[in-house]
């Protein structure tokens, strides 16, 4: 998959000059430079030779069959180029001219001609507005980029040229090999996804590094990088991703359901790495591509100075990274080699003057230790420290051990030549213990990921006629929502438990209804205007008789008429009050990329201003549920705090999987929130209070 990109036999460069000022001469000099093996044919009408190579004035003057044509031509220009290659049948073209979408509509104009012509000649096309592409392995460097990479087995794409670029220096700066280099630039044609999909048959491939600023087909980008984490792990930055420009919405999850948690729902359910800083970004593509994967939780911090082992300590409970406990074998061994003020228990702590033989004894010591599956070696320099030869005894212990090692050399001068000995042997070198132990973390979740056993699937049976019948209706009479006795009746046919319910449009109407569902009851305004009741005092609860019952309705019509004069009233909602119990919030945004996604977290009056939730692309699987419950902050209140039983789990478990079921069948259903979702204790249950559906404009 796309082999004329990456293993072409023969190039052609259309636009390529004599002129070292232009970007055509830089193309075609990195491709001569770069050592690339095959043929190589500059398209220059205005010149003879180009850098040694006879030029053609056409495509169509060149003798041999070209795979790959890199085109650095004015924009008007490209599409005339791009019939020419249809036509010569060259598959695969590089379009790095500028001028089409990104300058305005005449600019979006033409490249939708280029596109056309290139779809219907079978022509692939990367860009155009691209810096390139790199391929190591076969010596191409078809890019105007400074810098070759050395060799390696990380592949990288980027949608912006610029950072691209500045990837490629550290890369060179830091020693780290790479095996494909892509700017996407406009992404016209080849996308993220079409990479992904190559990189993931690709053996030159260990892990796929992204710089990403626009996901367009949100679910095949899931489903492409949940197969590419198999085999290699995923890592990405993405920018453009604040809540600041989300489209508005009337419910709670559709207000705290912005684009960054689309995509951070999205990355958990392809099992991405996300980086958060461009820092991050290269250091977690250094740690996977320089080391092997913990085989299991039990990180063991090795240090010649408290601090920054206390600083590391921190570090991996912040990253919920598991300290590993130490053998008592382990103790007593590093109490025989070690100072008697050492502290031989995780951190270790060989102290300031520790020699370079000390470290090297410390660590035969723990990496022996059957509980130690990654390694944090610390190093600061002081008067005794020897930075360089400790470096080697970190990179030899590492090796013959096969455990995941990051060292963390402080300094700067004092350790500059430790730090090339740690990476040029294969250990990641970090200044902070903080930038070591979240590469880490994120290793030990990639292989916790990579390593769980599949879920079972929900088996969610729902009454669809029911549901179709509700959504038509609303359509029928032109509402953006479903009444609250129509949403009682959806979360009834996908087994949602819900309190009885009745519609009363006056007073006695009120009383009867509360008589024959049984008091206590709770009294809510109807009402197609008023979205949040409680915001304008449109609920009122524990209503025990008739009297109460007529008080509480006098009181609601009152105070919405007050409040909200020009609302429509439908009259009240009589409803059985629910016994008390947590109260937690189900919801379901529709993202435009990614499809519905589904929000759990603590409920009630308070969900925006506490936003202790957290979100889950659809479906959700009932292992997906139970982590979303753990990763609130108020999950203690579940589980039972001072003495309280523990709320019911499963309930929750069960109703976030029968609403992830309606939301992935129903596309018609835009917004959803269940909130409060009243959690009863352990055992018995949970009913959805009060539920709202939107379907959209």
């Amino acid at each position: 998959m796309l082999t004329g990109f990456f293993a072409p036999r023969s190039i052609a460069v259309v636009g390529a000059s004599r002129d070292p000022g232009k970007v055509g001469h830089a193309v075609f000099a990195n491709l001569v430079a770069g050592g690339y093996p095959g043929r190589l044919h500059p398209v220059n009408p205005a010149a003879s030779e180009v850098l040694g190579h006879t030029a053609y004035a056409a495509l169509t003057d060149i003798p041999d069959q070209v795979d790959l044509a890199v085109v650095v031509v004015p924009a008007p220009a490209c599409v005339a180029v791009i019939a020419e290659c249809a036509a010569l049948r060259i598959l695969s073209a590089i379009v790095i001219s500028a001028g089409f979408r990104e300058t305005g509509p005449s600019g979006a104009a033409l490249e939708r001609e280029l596109m056309r012509t290139a779809r219907e000649g079978g022509v692939r096309i990367l860009g155009p507005n691209c810096l390139g592409l790199i391929a190591t392995n076969s010596r191409i460097n078809a890019s105007f980029a400074p810098l070759m990479p050395p060799t390696g087995s990380i592949s990288f794409l980027s949608q912006s040229g610029a950072l691209g670029t500045a990837v490629l220096d550290w890369a060179a700066g830091a020693g780290v090999g790479l095996a494909h280099f892509v700017s996407l630039g406009n992404k016209a044609d080849v996308s993220e996804i079409d990479l992904i999909e190559a990189w993931t048959e690709d053996p030159h491939t260990a892990v796929v590094v992204a710089y990403l600023e626009a996901i367009t087909e949100g679910r095949d980008f899931v489903a492409a990088v949940r197969r590419l984490v198999d085999r290699a792990p995923f890592i990405a930055l993405t920018a453009g991703s604040s809540d600041a420009g989300a489209r508005a919405v009337s419910s709670h999850t559709g207000s705290l359901a912005g684009t960054r948690s689309a995509y951070e729902a999205a990355f958990r359910k392809a099992g991405a790495t996300a980086a958060h800083t461009v820092q991050e970004l290269f250091d977690f593509a250094d740690g996977f591509a320089r080391q092997p994967l913990p085989d299991g939780p039990g990180t063991v911090i090795l240090t010649n100075a408290g601090g920054p082992g206390i600083l590391a300590t921190d570090a991996c409970e912040e990253h919920g990274l598991l300290l590993a406990t130490l053998e008592p074998g382990t103790t007593a061994s590093l109490r025989e080699v070690l100072p008697s003020a050492a502290a031989v228990y995780n951190p270790v702590d060989i102290l300031g003057d520790a020699s370079a033989d000390l470290y090297d004894q410390a660590l035969d010591i723990v990496l022996r230790d059957p509980n130690c599956h990654s390694l944090i070696v610390i190093l600061t320099p002081q008067a005794m420290t020897q930075p360089v030869e400790t470096a080697r005894r970190v990179v030899t212990r590492s090796h013959e051990a096969g455990v995941t090692t990051m060292g963390v050399f402080m300094g700067d001068a004092s350790v500059a030549e430790a730090v090339r000995v740690l990476t040029a042997g294969g250990v990641p070198a970090y200044a902070y213990p903080e930038r070591a132990v979240g590469t880490l973390a994120a290793m030990e979740r990639h292989r916790a990921f990579r390593d769980a056993p599949p879920s079972e699937p929900c088996d969610v049976p729902i009454d669809r006629a029911t549901v179709r019948a509700a959504v038509d209706h609303a359509r029928q009479a032109h509402r953006t929502f479903i009444t609250d006795p129509s949403a009682h009746r959806i979360a009834q046919a996908c087994g949602v438990r819900t309190p009885k319910t009745g519609l009363a449009v006056d007073l006695s109407g009120a009383i009867s209804l509360a008589e024959d569902i049984g008091y206590p009851v709770v009294l809510k305004i109807s009402s197609p205007d008023i979205l949040h009741k409680s915001d304008i005092g449109g609920i009122m609860l524990d209503l025990t008789n008739s009297e109460s019952v007529a008080s509480a309705y006098d009181t609601i019509i009152s105070r919405v008429a007050r409040r909200m004069p020009e609302a429509r009233i439908w009259g009240v909602t009589v409803q059985e009050q629910v016994p008390r119990g947590r109260e937690v919030i189900i919801g379901v945004n529709r993202d435009p990329r990614f499809g519905p996604i589904l929000m759990f977290g603590l409920g009630g009056i308070y969900v925006e201003f506490l936003k202790d939730v957290t979100f889950r692309l659809c479906p959700v699987l009932p292992d997906e549920a139970r982590q979303m419950i753990t990763e609130i902050r108020s999950v203690a209140l579940l589980r039972g705090a001072r003495g309280e039983q523990p709320a019911d789990i499963d309930a929750i478990v069960d109703v976030i999987c029968k609403v992830s079921a309606l939301a992935t069948e129903f596309d018609d259903i835009t917004e959803l929130d269940i909130n409060p979702l009243v959690v009863l204790d352990r055992g018995h249950g949970a009913v959805a209070a009060d539920i709202r559906i939107g379907i959209g404009g």
